[in-house]
């Protein structure tokens, strides 16, 4: 909406609405009628007209009157509705968008590339591409070929002057080409070669080239301040230069007239290194990155390297020695003094000497092959415990090669750090990246070492990232399928070591997994392995529990302990060590966490024996109901006096030969997830509370000091001797269930002082004249009094 006053209305009449073009999207000049979206200077001016000639006409009576107070001319307020327009309107231009080059280079620079190493990937790249394509095309044009160059890339450095040169024998540029790939950014002469090959009827199906983001070529500018290219294409008689800066928007390219820098085919680029970055034009380095990054190229690639050899070369002796020698033994032949040195040369050296094996048919390649790759490839220096070589087609196509290795990694910092460099991802036999967030494997597989090819995998523009999409998702499920068949592989071995020495490297990895890949559970769980109340020398599977389960047992029970000798003597264990249930000793901290998540195995849900609520499938209503009458007083006087250290005091159908036991609420912390909770150094301690849950302190009413105590309590329940005891028997059951005492150092006194008073033996009441003293038998021998002469009393 806009508004026009009086003195902008006269404006217009004086200029012709010269100044107000812009004001046309919103002017209407009545109530009723529509807005045009847009109109030109000539229309407006014609409005214009047509309302001042009503306006003449009605002074000369011969037209209604128009009041021009209440339209636009005076600046009314109009809103604007928006329409369609209409065929009248004219048509809208076109426009390109412009690139300003100075800045798109200092984004390829500074901010396309985390890793200034990878310029040299991108080259030999592009350098495999022209040899690549010229292979292609020689096919059907055997005169490109004519030059007798071997098909190679050469690297050469000036560490001195900073200088790396790049050499490739392969297609060579004209000056248009050169033009068309240099001279516009994003241009892919690759995208472009492999586009006509897709057109062509005779297109081979080995188009492996990598280049076609056509951005390759300007990471030179990540570490030059100055680039030339040289290039002589068989198609061309002439060779021509393209230079250009890092920080210029122009280049220049003109031919080559110096003889000695002409080359029969090919490409040379000469890179003039920024002054920070010197470093790389060092022999070892530059010969480091290709065997990193372009190892596996199919073309060879050559570094220019120092090297020495050493040889015997005569010495001048000393005059006085010479003398002396001479005095001594003049008829004896005098030999000539030598000595050792090192002389050095300059020389071309392979430096992608191992073959791609993954690319072979499994069936062709040896053991032997596959553990000398392994060892070059991961500088490892023991073979692997197993290997698997597989290629995928179909919807995803890639080939690998996995390994397990023989030994953990120095301080196992793969099984709590997300990123691994264990799986190395090419792309097309390049180099993409070894540094990934569990995009390929998952975090607790983090063990598992191998390469990755494949020509299908969304990469960034720099190709230093994987870009997360469905072929990612299904590539994961797939390697991780095949690292468990490799495993299960290792399992099922004749050789039981092999297996036992895989888990205790990377057992802690598959109890991770049961945490972390609910969806590879059925995988996971049989790889799994525990040592048992039937075999506490030899770990277990759990295929092995299921198969030893006795026909009446419907669980697979286990306790958590902090070592194997706490786990053997808990008092959980009685009555199933009775009736012969075998019981799951899970002494690693991650187990219990680890079949927390598992919860089930073949149908069989997994029970913690510390927990309350135990049922051992021999269930006697009739006499826990007998029992809960003749101890319902016992458990409420004890309840009492512990007050809120337990939910309830309740009878205990787990326990034979203990008085009692403290055991952990069902849905609670036991008391080993409590202590390793507790030594968490940033642990939250507001939690433990809350996660603790109830304690229930249960009682075996088969044990004497049970019985005791229930005669206590019907006697003489405010007895201080009898209260303590049962202080005493709390303080016990916490440290043989496994808790952790409030005050450890009282404790010992307090066991002492009641093994002392009571625990050892029966108790009875005491007479009358002794009221509520409770004592042992041996004390009470000579007093013992009956009920009648006790007044009553018992």
């Amino acid at each position: 909406m806009h508004r026009l006053s009086s003195r902008s209305v006269s404006a217009i009449l004086r200029t012709g609405g010269v100044r107000y073009r812009n004001l046309a999207p919103s002017i209407s000049t009545s109530h009723d009628s529509a807005v045009e979206d847009d109109f030109t200077l000539p229309q407006f001016q014609s409005r214009w007209y047509s309302a001042l000639t009503a306006a003449k006409r009605n002074a000369s009576g011969s037209t209604p009157h128009l009041n021009i107070r209440c339209g636009l001319l005076f600046g009314n307020r109009y809103e604007s509705t928006a329409v369609a327009s209409d065929s009248s309107d004219p048509p809208a231009e076109k426009y390109e968008y412009q690139a300003e080059v100075s800045r798109l280079m200092d984004l390829i620079v500074h901010s396309l590339y985390s890793n200034k190493e990878v310029f040299l990937r991108e080259l030999v790249s592009n350098a495999s591409d022209a040899l690549d394509k010229l292979r292609f095309l020689s096919v059907t044009d055997p005169e490109l070929m004519k030059e007798a160059c071997d098909l190679d890339i050469r690297i050469q450095t000036d560490k001195d002057n900073g200088v790396i040169t790049i050499t490739d024998s392969g297609i060579g540029m004209t000056r248009q080409e050169l033009v068309e790939c240099l001279g516009t950014i994003a241009q892919s002469g690759t995208a472009k070669f492999l586009k006509a090959l897709k057109d062509s009827k005779d297109s081979g199906s080995d188009n492996n080239l990598i280049g076609q983001f056509g951005v390759g070529f300007y990471s030179s500018f990540l570490v030059s301040d100055r680039v030339v290219v040289s290039t002589k294409s068989p198609k061309s008689d002439k060779q021509y230069v393209w230079e250009g800066e890092a920080n210029a928007s122009s280049y220049t390219i003109r031919e080559e007239t110096d003889p000695e820098k002409l080359i029969p085919r090919g490409t040379r680029l000469t890179l003039y290194l920024k002054r920070d970055d010197k470093g790389f034009a060092h022999p070892e380095r530059i010969q480091n990155l290709v065997k990193n990054y372009s190892q596996f190229v199919s073309f060879p690639i050559y570094t220019w390297q120092e090297k020495g050899f050493t040889k015997e070369v005569e010495v001048d002796e000393d005059p006085s020695e010479a003398k002396k020698d001479g005095e001594d033994d003049t008829k004896t032949e005098k030999k000539k003094k030598t000595k050792t040195v090192v002389e050095r040369y300059w020389d071309w050296e392979l430096s992608n000497e191992t073959k791609p094996i993954w690319l072979r048919n499994p069936k062709e390649v040896t053991t032997e092959e596959y553990n000398e790759f392994y060892k070059k490839t991961f500088n490892e220096y023991l073979d692997p415990l197993a290997s698997s070589h597989f290629t995928t087609e179909g919807e995803v196509e890639f080939r690998s090669i996995l390994f397990v290795p023989a030994t953990a990694p120095t301080g196992r910092e793969d099984v709590i750090n997300p990123k691994t460099k264990n799986i190395r991802l090419y792309v097309k036999r390049v180099f993409i990246s070894d540094d990934f967030d569990g995009e390929l494997f998952p975090r607790y597989l983090s063990f598992v070492k191998g390469v990755v090819d494949s020509n299908d995998l969304p990469l960034n523009v720099s190709r230093e990232i994987l870009q997360e999409s469905r072929i990612v998702r299904i590539m994961r499920k797939r390697l991780v399928r095949k690292a468990f068949d490799m495993i299960l592989g290792i399992s099922m071995s004749e050789n039981r070591d092999d297996y036992e020495k895989f888990y205790e490297n990377f057992g802690k990895n598959l109890k991770l997994g049961c945490i972390e890949d609910h969806q590879n559970h059925k995988r996971i769980a049989p790889l799994l392995r525990f040592f048992s109340s039937h075999s506490e020398e030899e770990l277990i599977s759990l295929d092995e529990y299921v198969e030893s389960m006795k026909p009446e047992q419907k669980d697979i029970y286990y306790i958590a302990s902090d070592n194997l000798k706490s786990a053997k003597n808990t008092p959980f264990l009685e009555r199933l060590l009775e009736k012969d249930f075998e019981v799951l000793f899970l002494v690693d901290p991650i187990d219990e966490v680890a079949i927390q998540n598992l919860k089930t195995y073949k149908e069989k849900n997994f029970v913690d024996i510390s927990k309350e609520d135990l049922d051992l499938g021999d269930k006697n209503e009739e006499k826990e109901k007998e029992l809960k009458q003749e101890f319902g007083q016992t458990c409420d006087w004890i309840k009492k006096r512990l007050g809120e250290k337990v939910a309830s005091v309740q009878i205990s159908n787990r326990l034979s030969t203990s008085p009692c036991v403290l055991v952990s609420g069902r849905f609670g912390w036991s008391a080993n997830m409590e202590r390793l909770m507790k030594a968490q150094t940033l642990g939250d301690t507001s939690s433990l509370e809350f996660m603790r849950g109830r304690r229930v302190f249960e009682i075996n009413p088969e044990h004497p000091i049970i019985k005791d105590l229930n005669v206590a309590s019907k006697v003489c329940p405010d007895n201080p001797d009898a209260q303590k005891a049962i202080d005493l028997l709390y303080d016990t059951a916490l440290v043989s269930s496994g808790f952790t005492p409030e005050n450890p150092s009282e404790l010992g006194g307090k066991i002492y002082e009641m093994m002392g008073i009571a625990l050892v033996g029966k108790w009875t009441a005491t007479p009358v004249n002794q009221p509520g003293r409770i004592r042992s038998p041996e004390t009470m021998e000579a007093e013992v009094v009956e009920p009648a002469e006790a007044g009553g009393q018992k």
